[in-house]
């Protein structure tokens, strides 16, 4: 299953500090995970042919290998503590899972 997160900041969130901790702590974190292939978070840079302000600044692509791996690795007590911290950063972001046609 293919997990992407769309999501904006929190007002008053400074983009630098939520990036070097996604750096630090999210990304390095999630990637260690045993039921994660691969983890990217992607900054929006624009809409394509358009000079309009994308809607969501922020994209987490999260490629797991094992739903029910992936529960229980997300419901472990360090995963939990860098859930919060994620929540401290983003604003309502929108969990989608997705499959392949």
């Amino acid at each position: 299953m293919r997990i992407i997160v769309l999501f904006n900041l929190k007002p008053g969130v400074d983009p630098a500090v939520y990036e070097a901790w996604a750096r630090a702590t999210d990304i390095p974190g999630v990637r260690k995970l045993k039921s994660v292939d691969d983890f990217q978070v992607l900054r929006a840079t624009g809409l394509f042919g358009s000079d309009a302000k994308p809607p969501y600044a922020y994209f987490e692509v999260i490629d797991t290998n094992d739903t029910d791996a992936f529960v229980a690795d997300v419901s472990s007590e360090a995963v939990q503590k860098v859930a919060a911290e994620f929540q401290q950063f983003a604003d309502n972001p929108l969990f989608v899972t997705t499959e392949a046609l």
